[in-house]
């Protein structure tokens, strides 16, 4: 049986990982989950890592979870069991030490649009399409809404949530969701460069500026500068930055440690 989730070495220290449920639209099964649970966790502890794509196969990105799935244990416990998972999961790209860039192509619907959001970064091909739409079967998309409300505006994020309505790419994009549209043919080359352009940069800032940008964004203005300031000057401390700006100084390329 192929896994349920692909794991590809691109060199320079970038990983594409692939959802490979394409038959079921890369539905959030609990094996697709754990799957890629596994996976993230794999990664964020191999020092050779230092970008992650996190792909689709098939002509959707992600449909949300497998309904035909949650319908056939119909309990509250389950659900909550299940719904938990998920979140597990969506918290660990935000905690991974190691940016995650989406890439995208179709539809990205309810925990799938949810996926995107909690990506650090997302790369959709144009035509694809975005929506959080379990209104549409009489539940609210709440989990969606965390990552959805904290990309968006909250008027935007709202009419989503509670029309159901599609929004295209170029709207994604104008609304926050996603970073860039590009033509389906360039959608990996173009993920690609961004990631390499984020590998080429020394790993120590990249890990305590991701950690740092998520932990002042849930605290008060003061506490935020306050966290900011002791991670800049332990950054600071750092070889790699201490050679970035005496390169600087000096008018010369820097040589960052490996």
């Amino acid at each position: 049986m192929e896994s349920l989730v692909l794991s590809q070495d691109l060199g320079n220290g970038i990983v594409r990982l692939t959802l490979n449920r394409p038959q079921a639209f890369n539905s959030l099964s609990e094996s697709l989950l754990a799957a890629l649970q596994a996976e993230l966790e794999r990664l964020d502890k191999d020092p050779a890592a230092r970008v992650v794509i996190l792909a689709a196969a098939g002509k959707a990105y992600c449909t949300g979870h497998d309904l035909r799935e949650m319908r056939a244990d119909p309990s509250q416990e389950y659900y909550e069991r299940l719904f938990t998972t998920c979140a597990t999961m969506m918290m660990t790209i935000q905690h991974l030490t190691k940016p995650v860039i989406a890439e995208v192509q179709g539809v990205a619907t309810a925990a799938g649009c949810q996926l995107v959001a909690m990506c650090d970064l997302a790369v959709a091909a144009a035509g694809s399409r975005f929506a959080v739409s379990g209104i549409n079967l009489g539940l609210f998309c709440s989990t969606p809404s965390v990552a959805l409300s904290r990309n968006v505006s909250r008027k935007r994020a709202l009419e989503m949530l509670l029309t159901g309505d599609f929004i295209s790419a170029e709207e994604a994009r104008d609304y926050g969701l996603i970073n860039r549209v590009v033509p389906p043919d360039e959608l990996q080359s173009a993920t690609e460069a961004l990631a390499l352009r984020i590998a080429a940069k020394p790993q120590i800032a990249i890990e305590m500026g991701k950690r740092l940008f998520y932990a002042q964004l849930e605290t008060g203005i003061e506490q935020a500068y306050q966290l900011a300031g002791e991670t800049m000057a332990c950054n600071m401390m750092h070889p790699d930055t201490l050679e970035g700006v005496q390169a600087f100084l000096e008018k010369r390329p820097p040589s960052w440690a490996k």
